[in-house]
């Protein structure tokens, strides 16, 4: 039985967040990346809350079986391709997209083309590397992989991407706009383009082209550092909860939690909460992290451990064993917290584990 930890799942504040991203690129198609169990949320909930998005895009091709089963005529992107010619086949049977980012991949479908017997076409993007480093061509071997796909019987060119590495950089524009001019140099003209990530949604309109892919903003999380999600206007999908399980005063100079890294400074109250590390909470936030509790914000105390973790509500009114904590979500906002404890929004909301029930 569940110990009342919660990550509690709001499908309208996913609708809203795609109505946001057609309110900023209102002439392109949206890819949903649901990759990651849709970025720890639970994929089976977010592909049907998604289903306005033109699309889905995951990263592995388990994924994108997984998501054709839920979703049998969604157009599925697989981000990363097939590692092994073999799989193709799947790709085919299961009608997906796949990135070719790379000669061997090349090479697995020149394989597989002369061996296929189907009459279904395997749909392909070409990626370009124009600055990333991570995946794709380098610009000038983009034509030859045009030419060698074109002359692969059964295969269907889609379009042409590439991914930014610095989108969220609004004050530090040129490495964006290298990226940019060397994909505009090495695209024909009627290709089919796909650029812009969340950061590119909104802040770089001139990346939206034929489709976009936002994967952070649909969960109401914001891609700029010094930003929340509420200030763009987005909504948290995932509010984070845990019970308050005892609550214990702490004499001046008395310490707590693994470690002794917190030290009273006066008497004090402090509330352990029913969530730690083991259900995705980091080990290294620091003291002072906030944390929600009885309408306002009260900070991390001590060292974060398995299954629990300690915060000081010495300044509350009132706080009984019960009285439920928030991580994040609707009231704390998961960027603000990932700020304090020196990550991104993205890695918090991943990193929930399964013993964590999804309501």
């Amino acid at each position: 039985m569940n110990r009342g930890t919660q990550a509690q799942i709001d499908p309208t504040a996913w609708q809203h967040n795609v109505q946001c991203v057609r309110e900023w690129a209102p002439q392109a198609r949206v890819w949903a990346v649901v990759k990651a169990n849709a970025y720890g949320h639970g994929v089976e909930r977010a592909a049907q809350a998604l289903s306005s998005a033109d699309g889905y895009a995951v990263a592995t091709l388990g994924e994108a079986i997984e998501l054709r089963r839920l979703q049998p005529h969604h157009p599925i992107l697989l981000l990363e391709g097939v590692n092994r010619a073999e799989q193709l086949a799947d790709v085919v049977a299961c009608q997906l997209q796949t990135v070719v980012h790379c000669q061997t991949q090349l090479d697995q479908i020149r394989q597989s083309t002369a061996q296929r017997l189907d009459t279904q076409p395997l749909v392909v993007w070409l990626k370009v590397d124009t600055g990333m480093h991570r995946l794709g061509f380098a610009p000038s071997d983009l034509a030859s992989a045009r030419s060698l796909l074109a002359n692969c019987p059964g295969v269907q060119l889609e379009g042409v991407m590439t991914h930014l590495a610095c989108a969220d950089a609004l004050d530090q524009p040129e490495p964006t706009l290298q990226q940019l001019a060397l994909f505009d140099a090495c695209v024909r003209p009627g290709d089919r383009l796909s650029i812009a990530n969340s950061a590119a949604v909104i802040g770089w309109p001139q990346t939206h082209n034929d489709w976009v892919r936002p994967g952070i903003m649909l969960y109401g999380s914001s891609p700029f550092a010094e930003r929340n999600g509420v200030d763009l206007g987005l909504r948290p999908v995932m509010t984070l909860t845990a019970p308050v399980l005892a609550v214990r005063t702490v004499l001046a100079g008395e310490a707590i939690g693994y470690g002794h890294v917190w030290r009273a400074e006066r008497d004090s109250r402090i509330a352990t909460v029913a969530i730690g590390y083991g259900d995705g909470y980091p080990r290294q936030a620091p003291n002072g992290t906030p944390i929600w509790l009885n309408g306002q914000t009260v900070p991390l105390a001590g060292r974060v451990s398995m299954d629990m973790l300690m915060i000081d509500v010495t300044d509350l009114d009132r706080v009984s064993v019960g009285d439920m904590t928030e991580l994040w979500g609707k009231r704390l906002s998961v960027d603000e917290v990932a700020r304090a404890i020196g990550t991104i929004g993205y890695e918090l909301l991943t990193r929930v584990t399964a013993r964590v029930e999804r309501v």
